[in-house]
């Protein structure tokens, strides 16, 4: 139950100055409009989304070299067309700032855990991006090859992308803390001609040296021309090897040289993400720069309402799609504070007291991160200066309708809490935040702009109430495909077999008749007790209550043709009979009977990818007979599985 009280409206002036009630105006101005609110804009754009994907290229002010014949050419799921005959490139855009007015202001502000911030001009970036293409282009590399990074969220990792991207070779990347094994998994399976490799990492106050890790990942690459090493930690060194060359010498090389913006197809892909691949090998998604491109403009500027002079800050790992989600910011002028380290370095504070010192505007997290702060008692809104910020962005899990009441209980009251939903499938989302909306606790505030987005059941029908996430129309961040996927079929299994012609997401989702949106967990992860539908999140909310359990986690257990729901939970003492009675009793009443767990284990702690994702797949699979993980490299904590197998055994839930 999240009651759908209202928690925040937001002001005339608010609505009036921001930049989606802009956009209203300019179609308005061009005869395309008429809207009478944003269910009207939204219908809109779904009923003529060639006008619509038009209009946002041209209010956001994107560039290409070669106009598109049309918007959509060929309308299947999958195979749309977006943009066909454009030539454009994506790193053109992203640095169109590093001339002109804004070039002298701050384009990146990068923290760590320990000395000064280090900050760097839109005209230094863009100079710094034309020397490293430059010294990529004198390795060989050449439209089409792939430069993957293993690299920290700070400057260099940006650096590489956008030098990458201008000559139009395909950028992936992954978070220094993945084990060798992890990262030969995702990358191996797209040969890298270029490996860019931090020297090691600082995290929770102590340095890791990664280079005798590294060593075996260029090892597992037998294709690669070159090592690019950035020294994180200055004490270390670089990169052994013989084709290693440090990032200072690097830029030397090719000082003096601009960005070539080099035009290419709109469909020409600009990044690899992977799936989380806790379950196996990792999923290549390839994405597409005119795709990507615009629609991250949509959600970053009406959606997000991010413009010139704004400072974003997100949380995030160079592993997360909201890593390359956060630099598209760059398009609309935006500084970007990128944070290095762990979270909670001294303490939960950390975020917050870099927000009062830059004074940010858009302040972007985990749900998991404010339930951390809800649980320790913060009051960030009392103890910091952050009159700046105007916008804090959740996602990675449904957002508890408590941490709504902690938000508005605590930050200024100008505040709009934005959760937002969607994936590395489309490197964007599909449900998020208005500024012309309010904000009603527990729920996500609409579909975005585009997204034809509804619950359809278990026979293809679109419901009222609870099913699964679906988008009925084609979208320009759709992937252009799985690498190495010649006849799409991996692809269409992925998102297409459930409802033909159909994108299914993937998470279990029922839409308000508002318009807003309450998302219950992953569908693969939805139990079915009794034959009864129900979502995960519902459970955890529940539990979240509880100030005994510090974390925890819910799966299926397969037995006579039912299932049993079974709860894991992580408590700083042993759980009394009592104390479990009464965290049944409570999950019976605040959720309903089936909800309520037939058992409660206990174990050390809770398995998390290397996002911040619980893994409930992988558990779900010990508990019914598979192996501990296919792939524990992928996880962030691989050693609570371990932990979990053996307390499901002493709690007679799994085999010796």
């Amino acid at each position: 139950m999240t009651n759908n009280e209202v928690l925040w409206t937001p002001t005339p002036a608010l609505r009036e100055h921001s930049h989606m009630a802009r956009y209203i105006n300019w179609l308005e101005s061009r005869g395309l409009g008429g809207f009478a609110g944003y269910d009207a804009l939204h219908a809109w754009s779904v009923r003529e989304p060639e006008a619509f994907w038009q209009s946002v290229w041209d209010f956001c002010g994107l560039h290409c070299h070669t106009p598109a014949s049309r918007v959509l050419g060929r309308r299947d799921m999958p195979g749309a067309e977006w943009f066909p005959g454009m030539r454009m490139n994506f790193a053109a855009n992203l640095l169109r700032h590093g001339t002109g007015p804004l070039a002298d202001h701050d384009a990146v502000v990068c923290h760590g855990e320990s000395g000064a911030p280090a900050r760097y001009s839109f005209a230094r970036l863009y100079r710094d991006v034309g020397a490293l293409e430059a010294w990529l282009r004198a390795q060989g590399v050449q439209s089409g090859d792939r430069v993957a990074g293993v690299v920290t969220h700070g400057y260099e990792a940006l650096v590489a992308m956008l030098a990458a991207t201008s000559m139009g070779a395909v950028w992936s990347s992954a978070s220094p803390d993945f084990g060798a094994e992890a990262i030969i998994d995702r990358f191996g399976q797209i040969s890298p001609s270029v490996l860019v490799l931090v020297n090691g990492y600082r995290y929770g106050g102590r340095d890791y040296d990664r280079r005798e890790e590294f060593a075996r990942v260029v090892q597992g690459l037998p294709g690669l021309r070159a090592v690019l090493s950035v020294p994180v930690l200055p004490g270390l060194g670089e990169q052994a090897g013989p084709a290693v060359t440090c990032w200072s010498r690097a830029l030397a090389e090719g000082r003096g040289q601009a960005p070539s913006f080099t035009p290419l197809p709109a469909d020409h892909p600009v990044y690899i993400l992977f799936s989380s691949g806790t379950t196996g090998k990792p999923k290549c998604i390839v994405h597409g720069a005119a795709g990507t491109l615009v629609n991250h403009a949509k959600e970053l500027v009406l959606h997000g309402d991010l413009g010139a002079g704004d400072r974003l800050m997100y949380y995030t790992t160079c592993g997360w799609m909201m890593w390359n989600w956060q630099a598209s910011a760059l398009l609309a002028g935006v500084t970007l504070i990128t944070v290095d380290g762990a979270v909670a370095q001294p303490d939960l504070n950390r975020l917050w007291a870099l927000a009062e010192q830059e004074r940010v505007t858009h302040f972007g997290t985990s749900a998991r991160f404010l339930a951390e702060c809800r649980k320790t008692g913060l009051q960030p809104g009392q103890r910091f200066d952050l009159t700046a910020l105007r916008l804090v962005f959740s996602t990675g899990s449904p957002l508890l309708p408590e941490d709504y009441d902690w938000v508005y209980g605590t930050l200024p009251k100008q505040v709009l809490l934005g959760s937002i939903a969607g994936g590395t499938d489309i490197c964007g989302c599909f449900v998020g935040c208005c500024p012309l909306l309010p904000v009603r606790r527990g729920e996500i505030q609409c579909r975005l702009l585009g997204v034809d987005a509804v619950a359809m059941d278990e026979q293809g029908r679109e419901t009222t109430g609870r099913g699964e996430l679906v988008c009925r129309q084609p979208l320009p961040c759709m992937p252009v495909g799985f690498w190495q996927d010649s006849d799409n079929k991996r692809y269409h299994d992925a998102y297409f077999e459930t409802f033909p012609g159909v994108w299914a997401h993937g998470d279990y989702v029922a839409f308000t008749g508002h318009g807003g949106a309450i998302i219950y967990g992953r569908s693969d992860a939805t139990l079915n007790p009794g034959g009864v539908r129900i979502g995960t999140a519902e459970i955890y909310r529940q539990v979240e209550l509880d100030p005994n359990i510090k974390d925890s986690l819910v799966v299926g257990r397969q037995t006579d043709g039912d299932v049993e729901v079974v709860l894991l939970v992580v408590a700083d003492e042993r759980l009394s009979e009592d104390q479990c009675r009464m965290l049944r009793q409570r999950i019976r009443t605040g959720a309903s009977p089936r909800h309520m767990p037939r058992h409660i284990v206990q174990v050390p702690e809770i398995p998390y990818t290397r996002s911040g994702k619980k893994v409930e797949l992988a558990v779900a699979r010990l508990l019914n007979g598979g192996g501990r993980s296919d792939n524990r490299d992928a996880l962030a904590n691989p050693q609570a599985l371990e932990a979990i197998a053996d307390c499901l055994r002493e709690a007679g839930l799994r085999k010796p």
